[in-house]
């Protein structure tokens, strides 16, 4: 039978990956489409940044008529998931790259 893993004393709980709802938030996407809302959230998480994924419905009494998904960050990562998000968006997609091919001609 296997021994049950113990902890260590400078073992630490990993902190919540989602921004605490009491830190000042603030919006830095928001899209209609929930898979390009995923998209950036990853690319958020795969750079450090914590962000919290929202349904714009939940803000309807808000904000009336705004639909879709909103990414909330931490006020000091505001900043760099914006320009992140702006990278994304200026960089050629698969679709639209071209291969180029060399033509080695033999004598």
């Amino acid at each position: 039978m296997a021994e049950p893993v113990k902890a260590t004393a400078d073992a630490q709980p990993r902190p919540d990956p989602r921004p605490d709802p009491n830190e000042k938030l603030v919006k830095v996407f928001d899209s209609e489409q929930e898979s390009e809302a995923l998209v950036v959230k990853g690319l958020l998480d795969s750079a450090g940044i914590d962000s919290d994924l929202t349904s714009a419905s939940l803000v309807q009494d808000a904000f009336p008529g705004l639909g879709g998904m909103i990414i909330l960050v931490r006020e000091e990562d505001a900043e760099a998931a914006r320009r992140l998000i702006a990278d994304y968006r200026q960089s050629p997609s698969d679709d639209e790259e071209t291969a180029e091919i060399q033509i080695i001609e033999e004598p």
